[in-house]
């Protein structure tokens, strides 16, 4: 059986579908399969981020020591880019019609891919993890407020509750998760907005004008923040569900339609919780212990029990496409399992990882920046190159070698790889994470490169995130540009074995270069 066998399982038309559960795992979808328009892209990305948990980020973002307006410009602008990175990648999803992590392969080789599928992995599994614990915390504080019982076993029911029906979404698939997120969409966005109107009398416009301004290395900091708590926590997701429209789909529609159903909540509700943080201190810290259940706290008792329900609705909205793209990344990583049956698995390590963070961690802010900056780092490299080779390709990529070490895309791209590794060792080296002790290895190249430091006024701004997603994009874009084009060059129905025979030295120089 050849590498495209097993990627590739006989699943056409009628039969992607099995008592309701989606078959279709790592191949290409089937033609008689590919639906819809690319405004349908809205309901997914604007369901995944309508979660209440945005207006925690105002207090996330102030703690950086920064003004109300340079929290609000480097919070929009942030946002909207790191989702604007997202709709270049669905893009890739419209012209291959196959998941993020297999078009990837043509930046990385089929088997040099598996490295960054692991990292893809591991992302959206901490993610999932994260928003099921945040949906389990904030449902035993309303509990609490409510006078009911909100200890271990209010805390055990809801997550319960919460991880079956991300497991469901994510074992059943597309079809469902597109159904949920519309309703997801609409009642948690009708909720959110009554939530707005009833803590409006909570904002201090006073206390908000006085927050003073920070330097240069904090608004850097609040910006890359931004970055990686966003849009760069969905990069590696962002073509799974693209992958499903047609061929002639408008391209700027799907990256307008990604980008916009993406940054719309996100915005609305920054701006709205910088307000809120701004106006107290007390729920700006009480935020960074249960960043969801503090914000229940300003609510009249009568509107606690729709809070849960648009906190958990919301959550589970970003955690379902989290699970359904964290299962198609382990495949790619080469894990021989149904893609279903992926989802299950990783639903069980997300449970088990929802009972760390709900009964065992005792402070939620730091291990969650740690988390977002540490494998933000690698992935933002594998963002720019990705999105380099997308804005130097001018064809379709040549579905069937996607599946074939043998093919144009070759076993392993070195260049790619060696990108990934510097990106990533020079960007840890210009973070910190004092956030977790285990990470305070980082930043060992703030103080040879004169930022002044762990401690220094640069300790904070994370400049190695963005340092990687320029590695990354430049590498390529100056190196990997021949490679490119001489892999366009080639026939689409050029035999896999004869390109191997033929092309071998030439595309290990061409990467060497």
């Amino acid at each position: 059986m050849t590498a495209l066998d097993e990627d590739r399982p006989d699943v056409v038309g009628g039969a992607a579908q099995s008592f309701g559960v989606e078959l279709n795992g790592l191949n290409t979808i089937h033609e008689s399969e590919r639906k819809g328009r690319p405004r349908d892209l809205f309901w997914p990305w604007f369901g995944a981020n309508v979660s209440v948990f945005g207006l925690s980020y105002g207090s996330f973002l102030l703690g950086f020591g920064i003004s109300f307006w340079q929290a609000t410009i480097v919070g929009v602008v942030g946002i909207v880019i790191s989702f604007l990175l997202c709709g270049f990648i669905a893009l890739a999803g419209k012209r291959g019609s196959a998941p993020t992590m297999v078009l990837s392969r043509a930046v990385f080789g089929v088997n040099g891919n598996r490295l960054v599928s692991v990292l893809s992995w591991l992302l959206t599994v901490g993610w999932e993890t994260v928003l099921t614990a945040l949906a389990v915390l904030a449902t035993a504080t309303v509990f609490t407020q409510l006078g009911w019982e909100g200890g271990v076993a209010t805390k055990v029911v809801a997550l319960i509750v919460v991880a079956a029906l991300i497991i469901a979404g994510g074992v059943i698939g597309f079809n469902l998760i597109m159904r949920m997120q519309r309703v997801i969409t609409i009642v948690t966005g009708v909720l959110t907005v009554v939530y707005i109107i009833l803590v409006l009398g909570h904002i201090d416009l006073g206390a908000v004008a006085a927050l003073p301004a920070g330097t240069a290395p904090h608004v850097i900091g609040g910006f890359v923040f931004m970055l990686t708590g966003f849009g760069l926590g969905w990069v590696n997701a962002a073509a799974d569900y693209s992958r499903y429209l047609p061929r002639s789909a408008k391209s700027s529609g799907v990256v307008g339609w990604t980008t916009f159903g993406s940054s719309l909540a996100p915005v609305i509700l920054l701006i709205f919780g910088i307000l809120l943080a701004g106006s107290s201190e007390k729920l700006s810290t009480a935020i960074g212990m249960d960043p969801i259940g503090a914000l229940a706290s300003i609510l009249p008792i009568w509107f606690l029990v729709p809070f849960v329900i648009v906190a958990v609705l919301g959550l589970v909205g970003g955690a379902v496409l989290d699970i359904y793209s964290s299962g198609l990344a382990m495949l790619s990583a080469g894990v021989r399992v149904p893609r279903f049956v992926a989802a299950g698995i990783d639903g069980i390590l997300m449970t088990l990882g929802a009972i760390y963070v709900v009964f065992v961690a005792s402070d939620f802010i730091g291990p969650f920046q740690g988390f977002l900056i540490t494998l933000g780092v690698p992935i933002a490299a594998w963002c720019g190159a990705f999105i380099a080779d997308i804005s130097l390709r001018k064809r379709d990529y040549a579905e069937k070698e996607l599946y074939d070490s043998r093919g144009r895309y070759g076993s392993v791209r070195w260049l790619s790889i060696s990108l990934i590794l510097i990106g990533t060792v020079l960007g840890w080296g210009l973070v910190t994470n004092t956030y977790a002790s285990w990470l305070g290895w980082q930043g060992y190249l703030l103080g040879p490169l004169g930022l002044g430091g762990k401690e220094g006024d640069w300790a904070f701004a994370n400049l190695g995130v963005l340092v990687a997603l320029v590695v990354g994009y430049l590498g390529v874009i100056i190196f990997g540009r021949r490679t490119i084009r001489r892999q366009e060059e080639l026939p689409t129905n050029t035999d896999p074995g004869s390109i191997a025979a033929a092309d071998s030295a030439q595309a290990t120089a061409a990467d060497g270069a």
